[in-house]
């Protein structure tokens, strides 16, 4: 009885010693740690039959989708609601980099320093992914708003100082031009303004390359023109092994809106009756093909397929891959 009885004691005051050491006593408060507000880098990588593609954040900017989609307000905040979110929207700026084997092919770029502190990311995050931005050897680029090509530079300098840059030639035509500048309106202004500052050393340099036609520009890259958007927006098929993904710009500004509604223009579009139906031309041919859909501004990695749902679309992401 007296041996039980020390055995019970001594277990307890073991469980209360143990308890002491690892902070488990119920009786002791400790202060919270302070929080990180940090993320990790924001890439992610697959493969795409023998190529590897990463796809690069540039990171996030709260866009007023309720006044750019060219829709009744009340309408976008329903269907945002839908997808348990609201205006201003925080929206993903993608950019996607592509090793073939033999190239480093980038394909958009960023904003760089042309559209506010929440974005610019994407040098960082490249230089985290294991790449440098001098083995850049080839910049495609889906249009010249700021957003996709602002990141080419790094203050004064080329960012991707051994890069080719290539661009629509109808695109670079429209963005370059000095009397287009001079007879756009004051608030259009700084889209060219931007294309030509972030362009104008690469031209200097002899390192812009323009070309007027679909087809291969690359080994496994092929441009698809899908004006609308803008005078020459470029779509681009990245395609190894059977395998493809096709990278569609900004055929989409939000996904939770358009998705549902193709036919929903923004303002953004320069053509916007031409935008919606290379929209849904498109979106038809890659739900049918069942290719990777790669698009700037749907959420961080906007990697994924489109399914078919009645007039509209369904989003599948792409499957989580664990590289080695």
């Amino acid at each position: 009885m007296i041996k039980n009885t020390f055995h019970k004691l001594a277990r307890a005051a073991l469980h209360l010693s143990i308890a002491g050491a690892f902070g488990m006593s119920s009786s002791v408060a400790f202060a919270a740690a302070p929080m990180v507000k940090t993320s990790a880098p924001a890439y992610y990588r697959s493969m795409l039959g023998a190529f590897e593609v990463t796809a690069l954040s540039d990171g996030t900017v709260k866009l007023p989708v309720d006044k750019i989609l060219m829709a009744p307000e009340q309408k976008t905040t329903e269907a945002l609601a839908k997808s348990f979110l609201k205006a201003p929207l925080e929206t993903s700026v993608n950019a996607y980099l592509v090793n073939t084997g033999n190239k480093l092919i980038l394909i958009d770029a960023g904003a760089g320093s042309l559209f506010g502190p929440t974005l610019g990311k994407l040098i960082a995050n490249l230089k985290a992914s294991g790449y440098e931005p001098s083995q850049i050897d080839d910049i495609y680029i889906t249009h010249l708003h700021p957003d996709h090509v602002g990141g080419v530079m790094g203050n004064t300098e080329m960012a991707f100082s051994n890069a080719n840059i290539h661009v629509d030639q109808a695109e670079a035509d429209y963005w370059l031009s000095p009397k287009n500048l001079e007879q756009a309106p004051a608030e259009a202004k700084g889209f060219f303004q931007g294309a030509v500052a972030s362009l104008g050393p690469y031209k200097a340099a002899n390192k812009l390359r323009t070309f007027s036609r679909d087809g291969e520009l690359a080994p496994g890259l092929t441009a698809h023109s899908t004006y609308g958007h803008t005078a020459g927006h470029t779509s681009y098929l990245v395609e190894s092994q059977g395998e493809k993904m096709l990278v569609v710009g900004d055929l989409i500004h939000v996904a939770a809106v358009q998705l549902d509604k193709p036919e929903i223009t923004v303002t953004f579009d320069s053509r916007a009756k031409e935008a919606a139906a290379m929209r849904q031309k498109v979106f038809a041919q890659a739900a049918k093909d069942g290719v990777i859909v790669a698009a700037t501004h749907i959420q961080f990695p906007g990697m994924g397929r489109l399914k078919k749902s009645g007039a509209g679309y369904q989003w599948l992401p792409v499957n989580f891959t664990q590289m080695p």
